[in-house]
Order: C-alpha cells, then structure tokens, then sequence
C-alpha cells in the first residue's frame, strides 16, 4: 500500500442523516461488504499513512463512533461533532479542535465513497506537492452529471471555482467534470480561509467549495481526474447494493490473483476481512462473512453461509451447511446441510453429516456424527460414532449440563443421552436407548423398555372389529328383515 513519507492527517465527514436512504439508520453505518460505509474512506486514509484520522459525526453520532472503533480497534481515530449539519464547511470547521496543533497536509474525503483506492489519494497528494499548489481536489467526468457541484477551469486549465448545481447558469451545467468531493489542503491556509465562508447560496450552507476560488487566488489549485466509480458517494439503496457488488467483485479478483478458485465470481458473496488459502475452491453462492479463515486447499460447497468461522487446510464443507463462530480442523467433513453452532470445535478428519447441529462441542479427531443428530455441550473422543437421531439432552430448563463420550465409543441409533452423563472409552449405547446414569468404558448400555411381540394380534383385531360390526348393525337387520341386494 501506498504510504506517504510527510506528516499527513484527514477528515472523513459522516455527519449527514442520507435521507435518500428511506432508514431510520445513518447512511454511513449502512454496509458494503460487511463494513460500514465509512470504514472504507477512514481505512483508505490510515493506509496512506495518515494519523491522525478525524471522523466528524452527527447523526446517530455514538453509533457510527462505536462501529467505527469497533472495526479499527488500534487506529489512530479521533471523532468531531456537528450538531447541526451546516454544509461541508462547516463540518470541516468542526475537525478544528482535534486538529489542534497539527502543521501540515490534510486530506478531506466523504464518508460515503467506499470504493476509493489508497493509490487515488495518493495521486491527490501529490499532485498539489508537484504542483506546489494551496489545494489539490479531485475531479471526476460524468456523463450525466447531476446532482454534483461542476468544476469551471480558468484559461490556464487549472481549477478557478466549482459551482453547486443549484447555483450553476446553464452553460455551468453542461459541464460534465464535476466535484469528486476529495481534497488535500494545507492545514493553515484550511482554518484560515474556512473562516471567511459565507451563505450566499441556494442551500443557505457553509460550502466547503468555496475554499477553490480562494486558493486559486492565494498559490493556486491542481485538479486530479480520478474514475468515477472510486469518488461517487453512495446516497441510496441501489447505488449501495452497487458498491457492493463491486466492492466483492474486487475481493474475488484479489483471491483468484493469490491462488483461490471461485467457479463464479457474479455468485461469490465475501465480508472484507475475511481470508482464504491458496488451491480452496469456494463454489456458486457461498457466502462468507466477518472474520472467516479458509485455509488451503478447503472446499467450501454451493449455499455454504459461514459466518466467522476457521477452518483449517483440506476442510470440505458440503453444500447448504451453516457455520457460526465455529472452529474445524484440518481434513474434517461437514454436511450436507450441517450446522456448526458457536463453539463447536471439530477435530482432524471428523465426520459432521446431513442434518446434525453441533453447539459448543469437540468432536475428536475422526469422530463422527452422520445423520440426524444433535450434539451441545459434549465432548467426544477420537474414533466415537454417534448414530442417527442421538440427542444430548444438555439443558434441563436452568442450566447447560455437560456429556462426555470417551474414545472409540459407539453410540446407537435414536438414543436420548440426559445430561450431565458420561460415556466411557470403548462403550456401547443400544440403539433406542434413554440414559441418565454413567456408562463404565468397554460396557454395553441399554435403556429402553422390553420388547413385547404378540403373535396373531392383527387377525385377532380384525376378527374383533366385525364382530364390533355385526353387533352395531341396522335395526332391521337384527330383526331378521331381509338385507338389501346388492348390484350385480
């Protein structure tokens, strides 16, 4: 990643409300591949080597302060209110106190551009070091250009001024390079001159533009063209769902690059953050979220939704299987349609099959649960076969009880295991069986009632049933009048 050798700081600006959005939710806490909006021009700044980062909040302030500690824990982040949301100037004027002291470069970019590359701001930097220019912006060429503030050029071809939509003539707007909303100013020319921005505008608002026109009087302005794709801000739900697919599209690119096959990329859903190893294959709609690990050479099948999982090398995780807050160990086979609960912890070669939910259990190394069943609370020796329909009946309306099944045990079809209880090493459960009570290793348990087998019982129903019959017949019948004839 790019990164700057010069002192440089930044203001991110996530103060607006995004009515556009239709949420009761601030726009930039929205999610594009699994961050919030404003996590990605905030990571993008820090990735350039800035510190420190002011991120100016309004709306839902705590929220977006929390998500975005929360998502850089270590980051240099410092957080500015605008109470009342004034125009762009003035939130950058409400940076000011935690920018105190600070001589130097800062770097102005929008809260809801979560496609902006490092190597753009880097560029934007730059040009106005070149340049030796007050202010460095970047500017982008649409061709329907609504809605964004048009830059004018002087004679020169440098940028003079850029004019708000709502205040352009008509000639102004046919001006298809616009306003990408990213600048580098140095920081005392900013404080200085934000202080002299006025109203005098459609908006009423304190306009951050309104400091173009100033440095290109006080040492002149570099404009950089960057793609429209990285600077458009994100205002609504299609242009999030949008960045998003881009925003995945860039993360499958990235995989495939490094050694991962993903057999379609236009159904490959995956958080940023999360890793895989080289030689996995991950197949059409799996979806990847949080801070999953894939390792090498793991199979991830269709449907997969694995959601902060870590799964080790040669892992095959058949198709439709769930996987929540999960551990699994190298060479272990999961589903079809299994679901890892949080703290399941599945060792080397286990076996978890179709329809069997696992909930803060180890299974030991080639263990197997194959059909059916569900497993919480246990701890399961290497080698131990849990068959079909087995329950660890583990809570008992108070508390979470424990089961214990020891290596090499061999547990029966359909059994109910009442917890707390312990299976030795090497023991056998019956199939149908109900325990409550400890099993010694190498024994055999059977709780279930005895069978009863009752020869002829279903000619004797029968026989029973028409007798039934004839005795509740018609009156007339039983009265010995002749019975209907029936059709020949």
């Amino acid at each position: 990643m790019p990164r700057t050798r010069t002192p440089l700081a930044a203001i991110v600006l996530a103060a607006g409300k995004g009515t556009r959005m239709k949420s009761n939710k601030a726009k930039v806490l929205h999610e594009v591949a699994g961050r919030p909006l404003a996590y990605y021009p905030v990571k993008r700044a820090l990735e350039l080597g800035a510190s420190p980062v002011v991120v100016v909040v309004g709306h839902q302030a705590e929220a977006v302060e929390a998500a975005l500690s929360a998502a850089l824990p270590e980051a240099p982040l410092r957080f500015a209110v605008q109470e009342q949301q004034l125009g762009t100037a003035h939130a950058v004027l409400a940076a000011k106190r935690a920018l105190r002291g600070y001589r130097g470069p800062v770097l102005i970019l929008s809260g809801d551009t979560p496609l902006l590359r490092a190597e753009t701001l880097e560029a934007v930097v730059s040009a106005g070091r070149r340049a030796r220019a007050a202010v460095s912006l970047a500017t982008m060429t649409l061709e329907v250009p609504r809605g964004y503030g048009r830059v004018v050029r002087d004679a020169r071809g440098r940028p003079a001024r850029i004019v708000e939509e709502k205040d352009a003539t008509e000639a102004e707007r046919a001006v298809r390079e616009v306003n990408a909303g990213l600048y580098c100013v140095d920081a005392e020319l900013l404080w200085k001159k934000l202080a002299k921005v006025g109203t005098a505008n459609a908006q009423r608002e304190f306009y951050l533009t309104d400091l173009v026109p100033m440095a290109a009087q006080a040492g002149g302005v570099a404009g950089v063209e960057v793609p429209a794709e990285e600077a458009s801000g994100v205002n609504d739900r299609v242009e999030l769902s949008r960045a998003n697919r881009v925003m995945v599209g860039r993360l499958a690119e990235a995989f495939m690059r490094a050694g991962v096959t993903i057999e379609d990329p236009a159904r490959f859903d995956c958080d940023e953050g999360v890793e895989i190893g080289a030689d996995a294959v991950i197949e059409p709609n799996v979806r990847l979220r949080g801070r999953t690990r894939v390792g090498a050479r793991t199979r991830v099948g269709v449907g997969a939704v694995i959601t902060d999982g870590v799964l080790a090398d040669g892992v095959t995780v058949n198709p439709y299987t769930v996987i929540s807050e999960a551990q699994v160990a190298e060479g272990a086979i999961l589903g079809p349609f299994s679901r890892l609960r949080p703290g399941a912890d599945i060792g080397p070669e286990a076996h978890v099959g179709n329809f069997v939910e696992v909930k803060k259990s180890r299974l030991g190394k080639g263990a197997k649960a194959n059909h059916l069943a569900y497993l919480g609370d246990a701890e399961i020796g290497a080698g131990a076969n849990i068959g079909a329909g087995t329950i660890t009946c583990n809570y008992d309306g108070e508390r979470k009880n424990p089961t214990r099944i020891g290596e090499g045990a061999f547990i029966g079809s359909d059994s109910i295991l009442v917890a707390p209880i312990e299976i030795g090493a090497g023991a056998y459960v019956a199939a149908g069986s109900t325990l409550t009570d400890p099993v010694p290793a190498g024994a055999l348990a059977l709780g279930r009632a005895r069978q009863v087998t009752k020869e002829g019982w279903v000619a004797q129903r029968q026989a029973e049933k028409q007798m039934k019959g004839t005795a509740t017949g018609p009156a007339s019948a039983r009265k010995g009048r002749p019975a209907a004839r029936r059709a020949s």
